[in-house]
């Protein structure tokens, strides 16, 4: 790999290291379509060293956002719990993606319908007092048990797998909107539980020997440097805000889909 390619990797994984972890999606959802479109990288290589860039973001992410103490371990830990058996599950499915276009199309949709929920949502008149004090965490009570992490989890493990770009970006809104939690606390319990659940999925990944070394080198340094940078700056973005970035990945993640 020439010296040119290993810095446009290193300034990818810094510009996805810093916005996936104030979003709580790991960096992933950049990473992975940079190297598919801009690198030219197998698809297959592409998923398993974009895992492998995940895993590296959530470990170098959540310690500081232990430091600041919003993560909730227990939810974290059975996301966690479902989702490890899921990842070798992913893992198991890419094998035969290349049949998948259905899948990648359905897929697309609910992401594009997705962001545009959180978009319209955010910045409607009906964000009330209520939602604003969901997202500054005034609201504890949420409408669902915790015994739905487990399944959640489970799904969210296929997901990062086979996709190679982790699960927050799904888990963040659900934990938000579904679970009642402050929207700093949703991102940082998503960075958490990704350390979990991708290390499982980067074995299997190693395994399948479905990584390039050399792009999670090069991408790996500007991942951590990033996810760093991210945590500081998480501090100074408002929850809605936060909201809005994801929703604008949500709906470029699923309009990349449609083409690709």
């Amino acid at each position: 790999m020439d010296l040119v390619t290993g810095i446009s990797l290193f300034i990818a994984g810094l510009l996805a290291g810093g916005y996936g972890t104030i979003v709580g999606a790991g960096g992933g959802f950049i990473f992975v379509p940079a190297l598919l479109i801009l690198f030219n990288v197998d698809p297959v290589l592409a998923a398993g060293s974009g895992l492998v860039i995940v895993l590296i973001n959530s470990l170098s992410g959540v310690t500081g956002y232990a430091r600041q103490k919003r993560i909730d371990y227990k939810a974290g830990i059975r996301i966690g719990s479902g989702a490890i058996p899921g990842s070798f599950a992913g893992v198991w499915l890419l094998q035969f993606q290349s049949d998948s276009r259905v899948f990648f199309w359905v897929f697309a949709t609910v992401l594009v319908g997705l962001g545009i929920f959180l978009f319209i949502k955010n910045f409607s008149s009906k964000y009330n007092q209520e939602t604003a004090a969901v997202h500054e965490g005034e609201i504890e009570n949420s409408p669902l048990e915790y015994k739905w992490f487990l399944p959640i989890g489970l799904f969210m493990g296929i997901l990062s797998s086979f996709l190679g770009i982790g699960g927050g970006w799904l888990l963040v809104p659900i934990l938000i909107y579904l679970f009642r939690f402050p929207v700093h606390t949703a991102t940082a319990t998503s960075i958490f539980s990704l350390c979990l659940y991708t290390s499982t999925g980067v074995l299997m990944q190693v395994f399948y020997q479905n990584i390039d070394w050399a792009i999670v080198l090069w991408g790996g340094f500007g991942i951590v440097f990033g996810a760093q940078l991210g945590v500081m700056l998480s501090k100074k973005v408002s929850s809605r805000m936060i909201v809005q970035m994801l929703s604008v990945v949500l709906i470029v993640m699923g309009v990349r889909m449609y083409f690709g």
